[in-house]
């Protein structure tokens, strides 16, 4: 009787566990993505408290700290304080602007560590396990629970800094045109940003708040490298070393764009070249893996039974 119950109470266990994994899982990543816009948010909301124009349409519902954030944040305040400038830099490339993005980050990591390890151990205490294996498993689950904010901040950077280095070449191209027509160039850069909003938000976003730092009296070369440093888009750089370099030697800045812009669109061209190049050696092992022994099968498979059946019979 008591095996029985033992055995309805572990068919009860498992799917209640199971949801209460994909509920964690699910809020860490809602966590993590609560904080992305905070900083542009409060900069629009200090200058429209002080009645200066925002200068693009970049404004947006203004997003409070929840009481799990405010927890979280706490727990990573007391558990590494600020974070490195190493982590700040890579959650803001990732997205996550806000003052307290570290703290958070930490104190999610040590929450899903926690959970990881209450998960593993109700699910192997009642196991038939050997003990050395549980003390084996147990770390294992809270381990992967405990990188599970690593590995979304990775994911958040890599598809945000792909997605501005894909679009970065036609802002150019925009911002090059409207200086052709003879708009100034900080007007230009802010009806690009409104222009660009439609096809990549966090271009925009970045474009927005480079230009309340230049309103804010900050110079323009060190806005766009700022810039340059939250995207992790390494041509923002050299275009801050192309608009230096017309200003210094008094060219026209619409030449110096217009000649960046064509090489920006080469370099574009030439990265699908070599990742078209590259498809070729990466289609080898799904090929082999997959296709190779299902082709196998079906044309040498009908001739092996044959053979074992003739072999059978003699």
């Amino acid at each position: 009787m008591d095996v029985v119950n033992t055995t309805m109470n572990e068919q009860y266990l498992i799917p209640a566990l199971a949801a209460l994994t994909v509920v964690a899982i699910g809020g860490a990543i809602m966590l993590l993505r609560w904080t992305r816009r905070e900083p542009l948010q409060q900069r629009l909301r200090g200058l429209h408290e002080l009645g200066m124009p925002s200068g693009s349409s970049a404004t947006a519902a203004v997003t409070t700290d929840g009481g799990i954030t405010q927890v979280l944040g706490s727990i990573g305040t007391v558990m590494a304080g600020g974070g490195s400038l190493t982590l700040r830099q890579q959650l803001t490339q990732a997205g996550y602007n806000h003052a307290r993005a570290s703290a958070i980050y930490f104190g999610a990591k040590l929450s899903l560590l926690i959970i990881g390890l209450g998960i593993a151990v109700m699910l192997l205490v009642p196991a038939n396990i050997d003990p050395r294996n549980k003390l084996i498993f147990a770390p294992m689950c809270a381990a992967i629970f405990f990188f599970i904010p690593n590995m979304v901040v990775s994911a958040r950077r890599a598809s945000r800094c792909a997605e501005i280095r894909k679009h970065l070449p036609d802002a150019i191209d925009l911002l090059e045109i409207c200086a052709s027509a003879g708009m100034g160039l900080d007007m230009a850069w802010n009806s690009v940003a409104d222009e660009v909003r439609a096809v990549s938000p966090n271009l925009a976003d970045e474009m927005a708040l480079t230009n309340l730092e230049i309103h804010l009296g900050a110079p323009r070369a060190n806005a766009i490298r700022h810039m340059a440093q939250r995207t992790g888009a390494e041509e923002l750089s050299s275009l801050v070393a192309v608009l230096v370099q017309s200003e210094r030697f008094g060219t026209s800045v619409s030449d110096a764009l217009r000649v960046y812009a064509t090489s920006m669109r080469e370099g574009r061209s030439q990265m699908a070249q070599e990742s078209a190049e590259k498809l070729a050696v990466k289609l080898i092992f799904p090929m082999v893996l997959f296709i190779f022994p299902a082709v196998v099968m079906v044309m040498a498979g009908p001739g092996f039974m044959m053979l074992y059946h003739a072999l059978k019979a003699h």
